[in-house]
């Protein structure tokens, strides 16, 4: 009976959240109150049962890769948005799908997990596989030091029942590779040297985390079974079982193959005999753009190239990537970025001026760029004043605008451009 009144009681107000415009998670937290064990309930007895996707960065990428790869092989799989990683999201994107009973119907479930709320998740829902991307130096105020998020990395590894998929180009996330259970499977993915090479900065590792245990029974990682061989500009060469394959990313840069070769390793283990390289090629060509990862809005009739900083590493890693020295820039920055100080330690030579900073930390910004002899045209910190001059500027002969902009302006910024289906609001 509660299953029944939470999934209503949800629905009704999903209907009401997405009439003011985009997706809240308010309809599963409303959810989870009426029936507290409503994700077990929903997602119990699943037969290829749950697959979590973490780590520091590219978790909503990734989880999109995978599931288009799986369903190109016919698999019916529940996903939650990119976005909606804490519990009370995956409540609301599980709202708009499940029956009246509360449970789905599919074969599998692949979530996006965050890393601090997974220990709970993992404990609740028991993955059966958990697929570890990478650990960067992520959010200061809610993270602090790598050595403590290894050690939630470490507790919701424990709870994955059959196996583990981990990136042996990542000292921390190889650890918690060896050290898993001799009971767990270990998967491994990886990038060829040249490839790591050929990017400024590598995969942007966090240095090696203090390990909290270790397993003797598991010394070294089995071989990697996808590799990323090259990457070039929206394309990446990847080994996949031997077999290389031509990968169509959604925007350029290594990290983006990093994520390819994460889903692909994950979903040949997971398919076994059925996994075919050409269906998964051509899944990837079909894939839409997660929400400000590599996306371009069109924007007014104009382009805007979004380049995401939830962190040092997806900052560094995206102005990388860029491939030019954007002739209009944008940086936009709120307080959805409390500490904005580990900016001093980004390479901003992709950068040789900004046209405008906005956001309430716009002048953190703009003293950073003043330190490192950039040009800034005009400091606004109104954000939806900024928007109407970059806007207003000449449009560039190479290429679209590119805003550099934190995730809570970016989800302001394609609202105002008119985008209502907003990360996370199933």
């Amino acid at each position: 009976m509660r299953i029944r009144l939470a999934v209503l009681v949800g629905r009704a107000v999903r209907v009401v959240a997405r009439l003011r415009g985009g997706g809240s998670a308010i309809p599963g937290n409303i959810a989870l109150r009426i029936a507290p064990r409503f994700l077990e309930h929903a997602l119990g007895g699943l037969p290829l049962g749950v697959v979590f996707v973490t780590g520091s960065n590219g978790k909503s990428t990734t989880t999109n890769m995978l599931v288009g790869v799986l369903r190109a092989h016919g698999m019916r799989v529940f996903t939650n948005p990119s976005g909606a990683n804490l519990p009370q999201g995956i409540a609301s994107a599980l709202l708009a799908s499940v029956p009246l009973d509360g449970r789905v119907r599919d074969d599998i479930a692949v979530l996006e997990v965050d890393e601090a709320y997974g220990v709970g998740l993992a404990d609740r829902l028991a993955p059966t596989d958990l697929l570890l991307l990478n650990l960067q130096i992520d959010q200061l105020n809610r993270f602090h030091e790598p050595d403590r998020v290894y050690g939630m990395l470490e507790r919701i590894r424990d709870a994955a029942r059959r196996r583990v998929i981990v990136n042996a180009a990542d000292l921390n996330t190889a650890a918690l590779g060896r050290e898993s259970r001799a009971d767990q499977e270990v998967v491994v993915f990886d990038v060829a040297p040249e490839a790591l090479a050929a990017s400024p900065h590598g995969v942007a590792a966090a240095p090696r985390a203090t390990p909290t245990g270790a397993s003797p029974e598991r010394p070294a990682l089995p071989e990697a079974s996808v590799v990323v061989l090259q990457v070039e500009g929206t394309m990446a060469s990847i080994a996949v079982g031997g077999e290389r394959a031509s990968i169509a990313l959604p925007a350029r840069g290594l990290h983006y193959a990093v994520d390819a070769a994460a889903a692909l390793a994950t979903a040949r283990s997971l398919l076994g005999a059925q996994f075919d390289r050409a269906t998964a090629e051509s899944a990837f060509a079909g894939l839409d753009t997660v929400y400000g990862r590599g996306e371009i809005l069109d924007a007014r009739g104009q382009q805007i190239e979004l380049v995401m900083m939830k962190n040092p590493p997806s900052l560094q890693l995206n102005l990388d990537a860029l491939g030019r020295v954007p002739q209009r820039v944008m940086v936009a920055v709120d307080e959805g970025t409390p500490d904005p100080s580990w900016i001093y330690d980004t390479d901003l030579s992709t950068l040789d001026h900004v046209d405008i900073v906005t956001g309430t930390k716009a002048w953190q910004w703009a003293t950073r760029l003043a330190y490192e002899g950039i040009e800034v045209g005009a400091v606004i910190e109104e954000f939806p004043a900024a928007v109407d001059a970059f806007l207003a500027l000449p449009e560039p002969s190479d290429g679209p605008k590119v805003a550099v902009i934190n995730y809570e302006l970016m989800m302001e910024l394609r609202l105002r451009m008119g985008y209502l289906d907003l990360e996370g609001g199933a």
